[in-house]
């Protein structure tokens, strides 16, 4: 197995190659609107430190979100052009999984826990997680202060914790998606022979640029 990750769904670029046993390489990158321009390169630096060609890679696993949708309809769309032109399989998972699956595997909790991510427009992604990492609420796009305070108050990882101090009583690390975790969350779903889902993102609102829905009148001269 050579399984290329990859997520953009937050302010990191990040990427990873994973072998079927092994993280083989990862990179991340910080760039809140740079995720065109750092992506392709964040790929190749992972490919290059492996030693593996694009066309030994065998699967493309992509963060689906939630997130905004500029960011993430880079990730989407490289990873389906991608799948297309090797002619391998391309899976979505969602990218407060991989969070959440970090979070479990690190020890970071022991318990029930959340993550919450930033939205922006003073906004939370928020899921709600068992204490193996299984999802069990949401995610949904929340006002931190519609939070439901049993959860507010409990471990709640991602940067949105962070963000809203006020809200979230235990914030806890990690904060952003890593590469590396989300091609071993989606290694262990293969593995198991779990379903992931397809590469539809996963949208929790319209996109701010939206097309008009009159026609502008055209004065002549």
């Amino acid at each position: 197995m050579r399984l290329l990750a990859f997520d953009t769904a937050s302010a990191a670029i990040t990427a990873a190659l994973h072998d079927g046993t092994t993280v083989l390489a990862e990179a991340t990158e910080i760039g809140a609107q740079a995720h065109g321009e750092l992506l392709a390169p964040t790929i190749d630096r992972v490919l290059r430190v492996a030693g593996v060609g694009v066309g030994d890679l065998t699967h493309l696993v992509v963060g689906v979100g939630p997130g905004p949708f500029t960011g993430l309809r880079v990730g989407l769309v490289t990873a389906r052009v991608m799948a297309e032109a090797l002619g391998i399989p391309a899976y979505g998972v969602c990218s407060l999984d991989a969070v959440a699956a970090e979070a479990v595997g690190s020890g970071t909790v022991d318990g029930p826990f959340a993550v919450a991510t930033d939205a922006r427009r003073k906004e939370v992604y928020l899921a709600a997680y068992d204490a193996d990492g299984g999802r069990r609420t949401g995610p949904d796009v929340l006002h931190p202060g519609d939070v439901d305070p049993a959860v507010a108050a409990g471990p709640v990882v991602g940067a949105g914790a962070w963000l809203y101090p006020g809200t979230f009583a235990d914030p806890r690390e990690p904060r952003l998606v890593t590469g590396g975790w989300l091609a071993t969350y989606a290694v262990r779903l293969l593995a198991a022979g779990e379903p992931l889902r397809d590469t539809a993102p996963m949208y929790l609102r319209r996109p701010d640029a939206v097309e008009s829905a009159a026609r502008k009148r055209v004065t002549q001269p």
